[in-house]
């Protein structure tokens, strides 16, 4: 019975924690972005977002509640780590790629590449 005790409360935080997120992101888009400032949206975000994952982790897949939890805990922090470094990396990424895009380098000019309408005038 307390099993079923945890999922109940599981299920009614992560329905909570879900509708507290798309009414923030609903205020946002019909305020046209007005109330909440992106600076208070994302954050308050990001913190729903976290508690939904403790939740999630607490009280569905009952982290930390095993005998030996500490093999679970370190698979955890492992794949944390590495969730961490794949989506920095892309965001690192996809930020400097779009430096790349928005400075005044040209690819075709740098490599005397003409493109199909270029070599058209040419003649």
């Amino acid at each position: 019975m307390k099993t079923l005790h945890a999922y109940i409360l599981g299920f009614v935080l992560s329905i909570g924690l879900t509708l507290g997120a798309f009414w923030v992101v609903e205020m946002h888009l019909n305020t046209n972005h007005v109330s909440p400032t992106h600076e208070v949206a994302v954050p308050v975000l990001l913190v729903l977002a976290v508690l939904q994952l403790l939740v999630q982790l607490i009280l569905f897949l009952h982290l930390g509640r095993e005998p030996k939890p500490q093999w679970n805990l370190l698979a955890f922090f492992f794949a944390l780590f590495i969730v961490v470094v794949v989506v920095g990396g892309s965001l690192w990424i996809m930020n400097h790629l779009h430096h790349e895009a928005t400075d005044s380098y040209n690819v075709f000019e740098e490599e005397n590449i003409m493109l199909h309408d270029q070599a058209n005038h040419a003649h």
